[in-house]
């Protein structure tokens, strides 16, 4: 139907037969001359339908609107001196069409083609007229080189590419599963993975050495922008690999994907230890685009006359001051420092003490009457802060505190326009606790997952166990992670029987890969990648929706075929299922 793409056309196609096809993007009648703007995924072309030239081609261009589909014959020609379009690729030529044809036409739309004001749900409910922007392309176009060159890396590096079942048995890996029930086993069901986690396991124990895989996971868990119900990840596993090893081939995998869309990753990537990315920046996925680094200042308040700090100050393991000093912060007017307050109060601070320094290195604000003088000194100090120069403080339970504090970095950093868009900040989080206890509770979790190797399994204080774990972090976004696993027995009984997991229950749950790990399985450690989020960044999108053809809302809805939806009877009857009506409220 074309013997080129509208977009690749150019002087070096002058007096050609050229045979297009796309949709009508625009339609211009100038005095009898018809100019129709032709669009398919590689740009656009100006078409030039004159009756001195084909009135039979011109009277068919009356009828053109926008987004119908077209097929054009004609000969490629300049457009001559001052009608050039710099915008366009193609503006220096135009097609003189002898042959159009309608081959389709379009109802009118329910918004216009890029319009990127238009509401998510309008576009998500048309997600197929959302796509057709150039746009929308060169993200997909991106997203398919990128696989390609994991793949190629990987290839190259002696991986196997081996698929693993979309099918299998529901196991507690952090978040709910999606349950498919079986009909042949009525009451019985399949959980879609979370993670193909043991499956690769296995693959080590039969001696596949090296494993990756680009496939779907599915979390039923609540969303959010970076976040999707089903996404995509590149999956890799080796033998007989250390932790340094398993992430050399990481940042090497990193830097091919990245080198797809002409950016440059310096290598090796910086590490950094939970404990201390928590503490400096409230986060172990921390932003590096901008400093604003947590100060910890409990010591100064041991004997202040600031109450509330002097109480927290006496539980220095249990509890935290955290000073937050901010270069140029006296700007900031007290509607808005009002503002960041009542941010935080959303994730559990009480308030959100402050001061300003003034000329002269004088402190002022509210607290600052409860503070010696010998206080104040040491505040200079210890944060760095001048003239002009704001702290912020938080004071409470540790969790609650560097939490809220690490939130409040990131507001301030993007209220202050401190972020350098431009920048690739890439760093490892490594060394994090092996369990983490939900707050209120008794409950130990595997912070990571349970499969993972802890670097000191003989230590008596389980919160100071440490797991052979690593994240990979990108401008405050976790790109992806893995561990080195545990691949003997006696090891992974010991960490079931710190999460609870009696022997029975390990059996039914895992007994398989238990088995497994009894005839001989290798060491072994791997990581994955979050492709979808790459690919966000890569793109400088600023949600994960934008780079998933079909993705879901918050609400994990699909608004283009109204998923979920109910089912026939029938198929609940063959399935053995029967629904219960909710309770109302």
């Amino acid at each position: 139907m074309r013997t080129d793409y509208c977009g690749e056309l150019t002087e070096h196609h002058l007096d050609r037969e050229v045979q297009l096809a796309g949709w009508a993007n625009s339609y211009r009648d100038h005095g009898g001359v018809i100019f129709i703007d032709l669009r398919d995924r590689s740009g656009i072309v100006q078409l030039v339908c004159d009756p001195a030239e084909s009135p039979e081609a011109h009277r068919i261009a009356e009828r053109v609107r926008d987004e119908y589909v077209l097929l054009a014959r004609g000969r490629v020609r300049l457009r001559g001196e001052g009608l050039e379009n710099p915008r366009l690729k193609t503006g220096k030529i135009e097609v003189v069409v002898d042959q159009l044809i309608i081959e389709n036409e379009s109802a009118p739309l329910p918004f216009t083609i890029g319009d990127e004001q238009v509401g998510e749900e309008i576009r998500l409910k048309y997600r197929y007229l959302d796509l057709r922007t150039k746009k929308a392309f060169d993200t997909f176009a991106l997203r398919s080189k990128a696989a390609l060159a994991a793949r190629r890396f990987l290839d190259g590096e002696g991986f196997l590419e081996v698929e693993t079942p979309m099918l299998t048995r529901s196991t507690p890996e952090g978040a709910r599963d999606y349950l498919v029930p079986s009909r042949l086993y009525p009451g019985h069901f399949y959980a879609l993975p979370q993670s193909p986690q043991l499956f690769k396991q296995l693959l080590m124990v039969a001696g596949f050495d090296r494993y990756f895989q680009i496939t779907r996971c599915f979390r039923d868990e609540d969303l959010r922008a970076d976040r999707q119900p089903e996404f995509t990840q590149i999956d890799v596993e080796m033998s007989f690999a250390t932790q340094d090893e398993v992430m050399e081939v990481a940042e090497r995998l990193i830097e091919a994907i990245f080198k797809e869309a002409g950016i440059e990753v310096e290598r090796p990537i910086p590490r950094m230890s939970y404990r201390e990315a928590m503490e400096r920046y409230g986060s172990d996925k921390p932003d590096l685009r901008y400093g604003l680094e947590l100060v910890d200042v409990i010591d100064i308040f041991q004997d202040t006359e600031l109450k509330v700090f002097r109480e927290i100050a006496q539980f220095k393991r249990l509890n935290r001051i955290k000073a937050l000093p901010v270069p140029g912060g006296s700007k900031l007017t007290r509607k808005e420092i009002d503002s960041l307050t009542e941010f935080v109060t959303q994730f559990g601070a009480k308030g959100l003490a402050w001061v300003k320094v003034k000329e002269g290195g004088e402190l002022q604000g509210p607290i600052v009457k409860f503070l010696s003088q010998e206080e104040q000194t040491a505040l200079i100090e210890r944060t760095g802060v001048g003239p002009g120069d704001l702290i912020f403080f938080g004071a409470g339970p540790k969790g609650v505190v560097l939490d809220y504090m690490g939130r409040l970095r990131q507001e301030i950093a993007s209220m202050m326009g401190l972020i350098d868009e431009e920048r690739y900040a890439f760093v490892w989080i490594v060394d994090f606790p092996m369990f983490e206890i939900e707050e209120g509770s008794v409950k130990i979790k595997a912070l990571h997952h349970p499969f993972t190797m802890p670097k000191n399994i003989d230590t008596e204080d389980i919160e100071e166990m440490v797991s052979e774990a690593y994240d990979i972090v990108l401008n405050g976004v976790e790109l992806g992670g893995g561990s080195i696993r545990i691949h003997k027995e006696s090891i992974q009984r010991r960490i079931f029987e710190i999460l609870g997991i009696g022997e029975e229950e390990a059996q039914e749950k895992f007994g398989f890969l238990l088995d497994a790990l009894r005839f001989g399985a290798p060491p072994h450690g791997g990581f994955a990648l979050g492709f979808d989020r790459v690919v966000m960044l890569l793109t400088k999108r600023d949600n994960i929706r934008d780079v998933i053809a079909f993705p879901k809302t918050q609400r994990a809805q699909c608004l283009l075929t109204n998923a979920p939806s109910p089912v026939d009877p029938q198929q609940l009857k063959e399935l053995h299922l029967r629904l219960r009506e909710p309770k109302r409220v």
